[in-house]
């Protein structure tokens, strides 16, 4: 047996209320009767934390790969800059025309490349570590 309760909402939670049900293709009183019961379960405190722990650990997560993903770009960057300062001569003034034009045309064959890569889902920096893997296990033969 239900007792009956009359309880007053603001308009806005009223709605969010009614969407969930309809969403759930459940009633009203079964989304409200659920909240209340989480509300006041001795356990609920509890799943909650366990709940927000898991996101919180999970986003971590994905902290420490973007930062070790971003280093790893950043390390890339300096040596391949360092390298090419390196190894590269500096053109007779007259040569200077001929290369901003090649180096337009590996421009724009480079970003296609990169555009086809992206496309596929490809990932340079997921390479890295399998192409480490590969030379270490290809080293211990």
């Amino acid at each position: 047996m239900r007792d009956r309760m009359n309880v007053y909402f603001p308009p806005e939670l009223l709605k969010q209320i009614a969407d969930l049900a309809d969403r759930k293709n459940l009633s009203r009183s079964a989304i409200v009767e659920a909240a209340v019961a989480s509300f006041l379960s001795p356990d609920g405190a509890d799943r909650r934390e366990a709940a927000f722990t898991r996101r919180l650990d999970r986003l971590s997560r994905q902290m420490q790969r973007l930062e070790r993903d971003v280093g790893l770009t950043a390390e890339t960057l300096a040596l391949f800059i360092r390298f090419w300062l390196t190894v590269t001569p500096p053109l007779p003034n007259d040569a200077q025309a001929a290369a901003q034009l090649k180096g337009r045309e590996r421009f724009e064959g480079f970003v296609e490349a990169l555009g086809r890569r992206l496309q596929k889902g490809q990932s340079f920096l997921r390479e890295i570590p399998e192409e480490i893997v590969r030379q270490e296990t290809v080293g211990e033969s």
